[in-house]
C-alpha cells in the first residue's frame, strides 16, 4: 500500500505511448568464467534494480542523482559447479559458477519501457513530467536474498534536472494507491537510458 513504506524496486508495467508490452528481455553477461574458476561480480543484484554495462558486463547501477543505465534487472541464469543450471530472481554476490560458462542477466533494456516504483514520500500531481532521483539503501538493506526483490525507491524531490535517472510519466491508480499518498507509487521511465542518451 502507498500509505506504508514498502519499496520494491522497478516493476515493468507498460511501454510509453501505449505500445504493445511483451515484457521482452535481453540476456546480457554478468560474468564470463574462465577455465579456472574465480570469484564473480561481488555485489548482489536484485530483481528491480537498475543495471549498467561496464567493460561489456552487467553491474548494478548504484548512482542516485545521475546514472546511465542499460535497463532493469529481472533475474539471472548460470551453471553451478556441482548442481547444474540455476534460474534465480537475484544475482548472489561473488558466486563462483561452473568453469568456462557465462552468468546471464535478464534485462528489460527497452528505453520506452515504463515501470512502477514507490517514492520515499508524497508526490503530488504537479510533479507529472518531472524527473526524480533514486534512493539506494546500503547493503544488506538494498534487497531480499529470500524473495530476490530490490528495495530501491524513488526520491522525494522531483525537479526538471535532466540528469536525474527517472522521469515521472504517471501515477499508480488502484485501490490502496493514489496520487499524493504518504509513499506515492509512481510510473516512470528511465530518463538517462544508455540507449537514448548520445
Amino acid at each position: 500500500m502507498a500509505a506504508v513504506a514498502s519499496p520494491y524496486g522497478l516493476r515493468p508495467v507498460n511501454l510509453q505511448g501505449g505500445q504493445d508490452m511483451t515484457h521482452g528481455m535481453r540476456l546480457m553477461p554478468i560474468h564470463i568464467q574462465p577455465s579456472t574458476p574465480i570469484a564473480t561480480y561481488a555485489t548482489n543484484i536484485f530483481n528491480g534494480d537498475l543495471v549498467k554495462l561496464a567493460s561489456g558486463l552487467i553491474i548494478k547501477e548504484t548512482g542516485t542523482a545521475t546514472a546511465l543505465p542499460i535497463g532493469v534487472f529481472l533475474g539471472v541464469e548460470y551453471e553451478d559447479q556441482a548442481l547444474g543450471l540455476f534460474h534465480r530472481q537475484f544475482w548472489p554476490a561473488s558466486y563462483v559458477i561452473k568453469p568456462s560458462t557465462t552468468a546471464w542477466a535478464y534485462v528489460v533494456d527497452d528505453p520506452d519501457a515504463l515501470f512502477e516504483i514507490q517514492a520515499g514520500g508524497p508526490i503530488t500531481a504537479a510533479s507529472l513530467g518531472l524527473n526524480i532521483a533514486l534512493v539506494q539503501p546500503a547493503s544488506p538493506n538494498d534487497g531480499s536474498t529470500v524473495t530476490g526483490k530490490s528495495k530501491i525507491s524513488a526520491g522525494t524531490t522531483p525537479a526538471a534536472t535532466s540528469t536525474l535517472p527517472l522521469r515521472i510519466v504517471d501515477f499508480v491508480k488502484r485501490p490502496g494507491s493514489a496520487v499524493g499518498d504518504a509513499f506515492t507509487d509512481l510510473i516512470v521511465r528511465v530518463n538517462t537510458h544508455a540507449n537514448r542518451t548520445p
